[in-house]
This record gives C-alpha cells, sequence and structure tokens, in this order.
C-alpha cells in the first residue's frame, strides 16, 4: 500500500468512498500511507538486519498498529457502523498487531 499510495492515492482513497482529492488532500495520503508504510517496511528490514534493535522496533510498530485499529473501532463507535474496507483493514492491524507483539 505505501508505494501505491505515493504512485496513486486516489486509487487508497477510492476504497473509503473518497474519490477524489485536493492536492493537498493527496499529499496527505502520500504522506501517512505512503511515506509511513515505506517506512515502517525498512525500520522491519532494519529490525532483521540488527537483532539488538529488533523487539524495540518490533514494539514501536506493532503500538502504530494497534492505535490505528483503536481508531478505527473508535470511529465505528461514533458513527455507528463499520464499513466493508475499514473493517478488512481493522483486522489486518488487529493481527498484525498481535504479530509483532509476539515476534517481539
Amino acid at each position: 500500500m505505501g508505494i501505491g499510495a505515493l504512485l496513486k492515492p486516489v486509487v487508497v482513497t477510492a476504497q473509503f468512498d473518497i474519490p477524489e482529492l485536493s492536492s493537498a488532500g493527496r499529499n496527505e495520503v502520500r504522506t501517512v500511507y505512503g511515506g509511513l508504510g515505506v517506512m515502517i517496511a525498512v525500520a522491519l528490514g532494519v529490525a532483521l538486519q540488527h537483532p539488538a534493535m529488533r523487539g524495540g522496533v518490533l514494539f514501536a510498530i506493532a503500538l502504530a498498529f494497534a492505535g490505528m485499529a483503536a481508531g478505527r473501532v473508535v470511529s465505528a463507535v461514533i458513527d455507528r457502523r463499520f464499513d466493508a474496507w475499514p473493517l478488512r483493514y481493522w483486522v489486518l492491524e488487529a493481527v498484525a498487531t498481535v504479530l509483532l507483539v509476539w515476534a517481539a
């Protein structure tokens, strides 16, 4: 998703019923979904190469995923609905959180 968001941010937001973006909107998607996603992948790669850093890197990324999953739950409670794509990503974020904590 990170590389896709950098190259085609509207493809990412279309999943969430946001078919058009302003330049500021594209910038935000490229930043949060693109740049952050790519750097998380880099951090995971660094953790593989530097075992002393592994636990901390994995735990920090687990917290980031847990925060995203929690934000989705808060939004679903406030809106009283959990649409399909946010629910899919919530499952992915929750599973990633558990696996990363376990691996840390």
